[in-house]
């Protein structure tokens, strides 16, 4: 049987303790929801450690401010109930800059009856990383671990607005001088430099939050730059990517441009990825890495944990391409894949095995679009995996075998919330909000009288 899914520890004590430490006279508290916005609050340390508090109203709100009525009195209180703020202590970091200032994620936590399920409903079913840590209590129930490793994607723009429509456009970087790039320039070293002064921020402040910033490079699309992640714990890895994207935007505006992660910014260019690399190791073994023997044969495991992730991914597609947006990074692209296929070293599949020693071996998603959840993303990755492994399924080779993805977000939401597989290991709650905000969404978004200036609007900078 799966372990349930259990709220995070609440530890007052090592609250104080960690906040004296640091001499921390200013808390964040941050929240996760399905977005990649930080929601929370700015609190005196006195009032963090007695409790940071948010109305659980916050957890039916979509990206662009509406709220599905009938969550609230069915999964949601009616009455807005707050919710308590329970920090991570793992995650406490200062804030770049910010002397006397600390950081620190949390979860959600309380409960309220929700008569959708005719019980009692706790806050954390609701969150992204609580689904993420019970995903990886699998693993080690099963004596695993998971490794990851993520390479995120993201535009430099500046915008403008003529006669009420937005325009994109690469950065001026160099003040006053009309320096600017007006076609890709792949991997041009003399380009990036331009926003070394950008980059060397943002590694410093990564720095302090602890993020694992490895390099970094222009990418494939006009004044694209991909950011890569040194490898590390599954659930420290989403911490970070979900962290990077936030800084990543505010250290862009401070320096007159916007970053962002919205997947498909220009539409004759390449869109926004979020590719991730997963492995699973053995916890107590002689040879620790899963996929592959130690001298080099890919295990049966290997295609086992690809044939899960296979079998899932029209209904996670959902979650790695949440926005109707999303889909057109698809549906305009060369390189975003079509069906969940695989293949050793093939950079148009959804799922690559890349050319690499044993104990690295290891598989790419390459489904997932810059605007995903980094905690679905790698919640839903690993439950598949683990789903595949349990099931030891055989995996079909060639797109012409591989399951079509949905190509709407409409026909992945239906997928998703039918399946049963991401339902008992996400749960159904979580599942059932992120369909409901999702559709939501989605019919702003159609009723808008321009539905791409809808994306630019709402998606630019928060996605």
């Amino acid at each position: 049987m799966e372990p349930s899914l259990s709220p995070l520890a609440d530890d007052p004590q090592g609250l104080r303790d960690a906040l004296a430490a640091r001499d921390a006279r200013m808390v964040e508290c941050a929240l996760a929801d399905f977005s990649s916005l930080a929601r929370g609050k700015r609190v005196l340390r006195a009032e963090a450690e007695a409790g940071c508090r948010m109305p659980s109203v916050l957890l039916g709100m979509t990206l662009n401010g509406g709220s599905p009525t009938d969550l609230f009195g069915s999964v949601l209180p009616a009455d807005y109930a707050d919710l308590a703020m329970t920090p991570d202590l793992r995650t406490l970091a200062a804030r770049p800059a910010r002397a006397h200032e600390t950081s620190v994620i949390c979860e959600p936590g309380g409960s309220w009856y929700a008569p959708r399920y005719a019980r009692t409903l706790g806050a954390h079913e609701l969150s992204p990383r609580a689904a993420l840590r019970h995903v990886l209590d699998g693993y080690r129930a099963a004596g695993l671990r998971a490794t990851v490793a993520p390479e995120l994607e993201l535009f430099l723009v500046q915008r403008t607005e003529v006669d009420g429509r937005l325009h994109l456009q690469a950065p001026s970087h160099a003040a006053g001088s009309g320096a600017r790039e007006f076609a890709c320039e792949q991997y041009a070293l003399e380009r990036t430099t331009h926003f070394e002064a950008y980059f060397d921020a943002l590694y410093a402040a990564a720095e302090t939050l602890g993020i694992p910033l490895s390099g970094h490079l222009h990418e494939a699309a006009l004044s694209q730059f991909e950011v890569n992640f040194a490898p590390g714990d599954a659930l420290a890895q989403a911490d970070a990517v979900w962290r990077f994207k936030r800084l990543a935007r505010e250290i862009a505006v401070r320096h007159g441009f916007i970053a962002s992660f919205a997947a498909k910014p220009f539409l004759d260019q390449p869109g926004t990825g979020m590719h991730w690399h997963f492995s699973v190791q053995r916890v107590d073994a002689q040879w620790p890495p899963l996929f592959a023997t130690a001298d080099g044969a890919s295990t049966p495991q290997l295609h086992h944990f690809i044939a899960g992730v296979q079998r899932g991914a029209p209904a996670a597609m959902a979650l790695f391409a949440p926005y109707d947006m999303s889909y057109a990074r698809i549906e305009l692209s060369d390189a975003s894949p079509t069906h969940a296929d695989w293949g050793d070293d093939d950079r148009h599949s959804a799922l690559r095995v890349p050319a690499s020693s044993a104990a690295a071996r290891r598989v790419e998603n390459r489904l997932p679009g810059g605007d995903a959840s980094p905690y679905l993303v790698v919640a839903s990755t690993l439950a598949l995996g683990l789903q595949g492994l349990h099931d030891a399924r055989a995996v079909p080779r060639g797109r012409a075998h591989a399951p079509p993805l949905p190509r709407t977000l409409p026909d992945a939401l239906d997928a998703l919330a039918g399946d049963d597989t991401l339902r008992r290991w996400l749960g159904a709650p979580l599942l059932d909000l992120f369909v409901a905000l999702k559709r939501h969404e989605h019919a702003a978004r159609g009723a808008a009288p321009d539905p791409r200036q809808w994306d630019l609007r709402h998606l630019l900078e928060t996605a």
